[in-house]
């Protein structure tokens, strides 16, 4: 199978490419490199690599692929509210023109990440599955909800396309990222011995390992079409719905000597959710995440170590996207010039 990868040199994209190539499949990258110099450590490289903005991409660009894996967009909720327009261009328009694209250039599958935030607040009721009522609390959310409206109508026989709505990443990545919930409190512990917590503790986040992203990514690509075709899947693992306490206790037992301090700066956090991932199960019984938040956190923690990983790092752009565009200044001009993030 010959795969695109849009965003590959992103927080998941490295997995897929390694994860790809291992089965045997070729993999071209395409990333615009907006978070060039931020990476952890080398990346793999793809069998061939784009230095392009996905949105640039033609239907001659796309006729000899089988299947498309996009992942590039503006990926969380601040760096969505900081310019709500680019993410809507970049989310949703550029997203549903490429699925348009990949559709007339006769590729057959088209994977699209997105995200459990879709489900929006839940707090203690029922955990929300695939036919539970979307609730976006942002532009993000909302971006990727009608993505999805608008890239299945595009369905039929030759195009399928699948949603991938993933559970909260957190994991080490040779790009990493310390914006994510579980990264953020290990990495704040390992630098700065303080796990910050900025709500009351309290808001359920459903967790997968970056890593398993990739896999489940790999699983559906290689699954017969008409298993997926037009389908919304919630990625993740029922084991793995934690309030953010909880994730605090784990990361207090990994790093004893760091101590808890609750900031108060989110007295009333919207993103609250517990998520079913039966459908997942279903499908692809043979898929298993391979790590917990215990293991998953446990190797990043050796990672850090080994790495240095202090409090300079943890202040610094390199490992928090929102900085980084603050710091380089392009969000302005890519709104108008084109971008994928």
């Amino acid at each position: 199978m010959r795969v695109l990868v849009t965003g590959h040199r992103g927080y998941i994209g490295p997995w897929v490419v390694r994860l790809f190539k291992d089965a045997g499949h070729e993999v071209v990258g395409v990333d615009v490199g907006l978070f060039e110099g931020c990476a952890f450590e080398p990346l793999p490289y793809a069998d061939a690599e784009w230095s392009r903005d996905f949105r640039d991409l033609s239907v001659r660009d796309l006729a000899s692929f089988d299947a498309i894996v996009h992942l590039a967009a503006i990926s969380n909720d601040p760096m969505g509210e900081l310019d709500p327009g680019l993410t809507r261009a970049v989310n949703l328009e550029g997203s549903v023109a490429l699925a348009e694209c990949a559709r007339d250039a006769g590729v057959s599958r088209f994977l699209f990440s997105g995200s459990c935030s879709v489900h929006g607040k839940g707090g203690d009721d029922a955990p929300a599955d695939e036919s539970s009522p979307v609730q976006p609390l942002s532009v993000y959310a909302e971006s990727k909800v009608l993505a999805e409206t608008r890239i299945g109508a595009l369905a039929q026989p030759g195009f399928s396309p699948v949603f991938l709505r993933n559970a909260t990443a957190f994991g080490h990545s040779p790009m990493l990222r310390i914006d994510l919930v579980v990264n953020n409190l290990l990495a704040c512990a390992v630098a700065r011995g303080e796990i910050r917590i900025h709500s009351d503790g309290s808001p359920w986040r459903p967790l997968i390992h970056c890593r398993d992203i990739a896999a489940a990514l790999l699983a559906i690509a290689e699954a017969p079409v008409e298993l997926t075709h037009g389908l919304a899947i919630n990625v993740g693992d029922d084991g793995q719905n934690y309030r953010v306490k909880d994730v605090a206790d784990v990361v207090g037992n990994l790093v004893p000597t760091a101590r808890v301090i609750y900031t108060g700066e989110a007295v009333d956090d919207p993103r609250d959710y517990r998520v079913s991932f039966s459908r997942l199960r279903r499908l692809l019984p043979a898929f298993a995440p391979l790590y917990d938040l215990r293991t998953g956190a446990e190797d990043l923690l050796r990672r850090l170590q080994q790495r240095g990983f202090r409090q300079t790092d943890f202040d610094s752009p390199r490992y928090v996207r929102l900085r980084t565009l603050q710091r380089r200044g392009e969000v302005a001009e890519l709104r108008y010039e084109k971008s994928s993030v």
